[in-house]
């Protein structure tokens, strides 16, 4: 788990700290899992935390795992006691969005056009003029085709891919690479920072009505995913070479839309020239990026009805330009202009596709901004009002070039009506800032994603609405690109190598969601192979050949965006490669159970009056800086609680259900393991007095309920049997209806006796280890006794014991690793943000200690 600092700019105006957990497996429905080693698992956590001898059982276990019996069954949810299953949340089975009536959707798709079809609607600004900047006009001919090549593209790309094939790969509302990474993770174990607990990696999540050959082949690239780990880092790399597209796409996207609309200035007077408009531009970016900070929720009202009045002027000069110069345009729609334009222009055509990809810009903004709304409102606002006026727009100014060749310079303000130039030339700015405030979002967004899967650096995060939680802003890296973006614009100085820059990263985005939407309906969709086949075929194969053209230019200087998302790319493998070595270290280093039987209840010191919440990133174990804590302080606090903080895959978690305890050690040693959850979408808003409350009262409920299961637990051993039938030889399918199908997959008999021996003897295991007082009277008073207990810890006062863990490359390591750990990894972390830096808790309240492991 990794932390990560939240403001929220609309509460009380304190800094909230933010830890992001692991990856984790849920589903509303009921779930199809591998029964595997079950009825050891439910006291997974007392094992690890048990006697030794059970320790041992659980290594073998783990290391046989290959080898004991699988089968494919329908399991009821929450199987994991320190998971949380969208079942158990009120509130959370489905997004709430897609409930809502057709009045209300169509409220949500007016609402759409102000933050998803920005940066897409903008494009009319630029795409003729850098297409006929490559591949000049000879004849009426060369504007069909081109035309042709625009039309074809928006359908094939922002239409057929995103809006009827990416969106529907959203993770629960939320848009974007990581999204796409997260919910192959949650589906296949293939994350190379092993935060998961054992029972994560066997929910399968597939809604299976009946078994299939598409079922079949799911399991098979789930077992191969999970079992290479040169495909896991594959495909760890595309994601992060996709997020550094995304990244610099943000740079690229203000630059372009904002030069663009300012370059009208150029058309309606004359003696404006370049160096003017890079200077007003660079002006309009300095503020575009000052307000940033202020959010998208409080401009709300003006977005969606700017760009409504954007797209209504597309739309409308498209059709004057039709009605006054050339309506025969429309014969674009015809694609052998696409096959006549290649063969009179050849190279020139084959350069022109750089420019012509343009037109499907935002296509990728247009899903990593779906957080706000539901897919069908996007879909909706789409097809029935943008498609139609960009294609509009499009033909209206190839009507107007078919007359005037020479404007193909810049060719939308000079189809504007004379009359109208002014009136449009505003709304085309506030339509650019708006896409350019769009795109940054989305940045912020896919960030925070990454920061939750441990593959960026921890930043200040500010949420900067309370109506929608998604809006965030991050202040380093919103001046960062500003700081970029002003780079590009004056070492280029012109749209037309931004276009190409441009161009680079959405295609590069665009490739990367490709071939994760193809896993994801291969493994999760497990879609009919034809349909996957075409899919990734035709996409994979338009946008090479449009990444081919871009490619052909980039020494004009749009290697600038090469080498900064070859920068951020370096940034983030980095940090995911140093993060997975410290929590690697940190597992393995991490207490034994032996050395605090042998300390005994007082752990080897005194103990003090009071309650010590240690935070650590381990889900399961005694962290190793406990150990060190025990050996640095004079003494350790009465009570001590291992507070793990984790993010779990439903949008929020009630106070009621946040925290999940489970007891280290007997009783007598006063130790606790909580697990905290939280929605991804839930912001930590509570002070140190309210989180302490909260916590106190859920570990009271826990005890209690312990003290009641030990009472149920006492009149019903002797009821425990082993229902599981372990004698089947080979690898299952139970389908609903009860019939059982053969996956073909043999399994080792000699196994067997493993498998049915060991779940009685952990089952005993977890028994011994709660044993206590056996009446009923027995127990009331050791219950009583442990509540005063806790209530005499609480008044003393509760103090925060943070570990700050390093880690330092050994001396016989590689250089190249010495470089990466000791300075690069070093330096992100000492830049980064800390864990206790926005804690509103009294510095009289914390205790730190530093801790150093050598990997």
């Amino acid at each position: 788990m990794f932390h990560v600092e939240e403001e929220s700019s609309g509460g009380d105006g304190s800094e909230i700290d933010e830890e992001f957990g692991g990856d984790d497996s849920t589903t509303s429905l009921s779930r199809w899992v591998f029964d595997e080693k079950d009825d050891y698992e439910v006291n997974e956590d007392y094992d690890d935390d048990g006697y030794d001898e059970h320790n041992h059982a659980e290594m073998d276990s783990d290391e046989e795992d290959d080898n004991v019996e699988q089968r494919l069954i329908r399991t009821s949810p929450a199987v994991d006691s320190f998971d949380v299953d969208a079942l158990e949340i009120p509130g959370t089975q489905k997004n709430e969005i897609e409930d809502t009536g057709i009045g209300k959707k169509l409220i949500l798709a007016l609402q759409t056009l102000g933050v998803v079809f920005g940066d897409i609607g903008t494009s009319p600004l630029y795409t003729f003029t850098v297409m006929f900047r490559r591949s000049p006009i000879n004849d009426k001919d060369d504007i069909l085709g081109a035309l042709s090549l625009v039309i074809y593209t928006l359908i094939l790309i922002p239409l057929v891919k995103y809006v009827h094939f990416v969106l529907w790969a959203n993770d629960d509302g939320e848009g974007g690479t990581f999204a796409l990474y997260s919910l192959i993770c949650r589906h296949a174990n293939v994350s190379l920072i092993p935060n998961q607990l054992p029972s994560d990696a066997r929910i399968s999540g597939f809604g299976l009505k009946v078994p299939s050959p598409e079922l079949e082949r799911s399991l098979i690239i789930k077992e191969r995913l999970e079992a290479s780990m040169a495909l896991k880092k594959l495909l760890l790399i595309l994601v992060l070479a996709g997020t550094a597209m995304v990244i610099a796409d943000a740079v690229v996207t203000p630059a372009m839309s904002v030069m663009s609309a300012i370059g009208g200035l150029k058309v309606g007077v004359g003696v404006i020239e370049q160096d003017q408009v890079v200077v007003i531009s660079i002006s309009f970016l300095v503020i575009l990026f000052s307000v940033q900070k202020y959010g998208t929720s409080k401009l709300g009202l003006v977005l969606g009805p700017a760009l409504l009045l954007w797209f209504f002027c597309l739309a409308g000069i498209g059709i004057y330009n039709l009605v006054k110069y050339d309506s025969s345009v429309f014969k674009a729609f015809n694609p052998a202009y696409i096959y006549f334009f290649f063969k009179r222009n050849s190279v020139n055509a084959w350069y022109a596709l750089g420019g012509c990809v343009l037109c499907a810009t935002g296509s990728e903004a247009m899903f990593a901004d779906l957080s706000y709304f539901s897919v069908h409102s996007v879909q909706l606002t789409f097809t029935l009002l943008v498609l139609p006026c960009l294609l509009l727009g499009y033909l209206g100014q190839a009507a107007y070039l078919s007359e005037n060749f020479s404007d193909a310079g810049d060719a939308f303000f000079s189809s504007v009506p004379s009359s109208l130039f002014w009136p449009v030339f505003l709304i085309s700015n506030i339509a650019a800032l708006i896409a350019s405030r769009a795109m940054t979002t989305a940045t912020f967004t896919c960030i925070k994603q990454s920061i939750a899967l441990g593959c960026f650096p921890r930043l200040k995060i500010i949420h900067t609405s309370k109506k929608f939680i998604g809006q965030i802003y991050i202040p380093v890296l919103n001046w960062s690109l500003l700081v970029v973006c002003l780079i590009v614009v004056c070492s280029t100085s012109n749209i037309f190598a931004i276009g190409n820059a441009y161009g680079i990263a959405e295609l590069g985005i665009m490739m990367t969601t490709t071939i994760l939407v193809t896993l994801i309906m291969l493994l999760i969709w497990q879609t009919n192979i034809i349909v996957v086949s075409m899919f990734a075929f035709v996409s994979l194969v338009v946008e090479l050949i449009f990444f081919s053209s871009v490619c052909a230019s980039v020494a004009d200087g749009s290697w600038i965006i090469l080498v900064f998302a070859t920068i951020m790319f370096l940034i983030m493998f980095v940090w995911n490669y140093g993060s997975k070595l410290k929590y690697e270290t940190e597992v393995q280093k991490k207490l034994p159970m032996d050395l605090l039987r042998e300390l005994g209840s007082n752990l080897g010191t005194i103990r003090a009056p009071g309650i010590g919440l240690l935070y650590n990133e381990l889900a399961k174990g005694v962290p190793a800086i406990f150990g060190h804590f025990l050996t640095t302080l004079p003494a350790i606090h009465s009570m001590v609680i291992f507070v793990c903080i984790k993010y779990v895959p439903v949008p929020t978690v009630p106070q009621t259900e946040r925290f999940l305890f489970r007891r280290v050690c007997p009783r007598s040693y006063h130790l606790f393991r909580c697990v905290a959850r939280y929605g991804y979408r839930d912001v930590r808003k509570e002070n140190h007095q309210a989180f302490e409350q909260i916590l106190i009262e859920s570990l009271e409920k826990f005890i209690r309920k312990e003290a009641q299961e030990r009472a149920l637990e006492s009149d019903g051993d002797h009821n425990d049997t082993d229902s599981e039938d372990d004698t089947t030889l080979s690898r299952v399918l139970i389908a609903p209806n009860g019939s059982v199908y053969s996956l073909g997959v043999p399994l080792l008999a000699e196994h067997m006796d493993l498998s049915n021996k060991r779940p009685m003897e952990r089952r005993k295991a977890s028994i011994d280890f709660g044993a206590g007082p056996s009446t009923a009277l027995d127990v009331e008073q050791s219950l009583e006794k442990e509540l005063s207990f806790i209530h005499k810890a609480k008044e003393s006062g509760v103090v925060y014991l943070l570990g700050h863990g390093d880690i330092r490359a050994t001396k016989d390591s590689w250089f190249l690793k010495k470089l990466v750990i000791n300075y690069m990894y070093a330096f992100l972390r000492k830049n980064s943000r800390r864990g206790i830096t926005n804690l509103s808790v009294p510095h009289s309240h914390l205790m730190q200690v530093g801790m150093t492991y050598m990997v």
